[in-house]
């Protein structure tokens, strides 16, 4: 399943970060962040429950950059 979230962050190098440690999650299958568009969309894995797995995702973006906000 494919969720798509609007972020915000300031630039382009961050948001790449934030789009590493996303694909890093557990839970997470496939992550892409469109820095112009400002949209997060995550690919999780089958059986992976959702919620958990975002948390876990604002939590992992959330050390890479140390801004740059999920809304979930």
């Amino acid at each position: 399943m494919q969720k798509i979230y609007k972020v915000e962050v300031d630039c382009a190098n961050c948001a790449a970060k934030m789009e590493e440690a996303a694909k890093r999650t557990n839970g997470v299958q496939d992550a892409a962040l469109s820095f112009m568009t400002q949209k997060l969309k995550i690919s999780f894995c089958e059986g992976a429950d959702q919620n958990a797995v975002m948390q876990a995702v604002v939590k992992n973006c959330r050390k890479a950059t140390g801004d740059g906000e999920i809304f979930l």
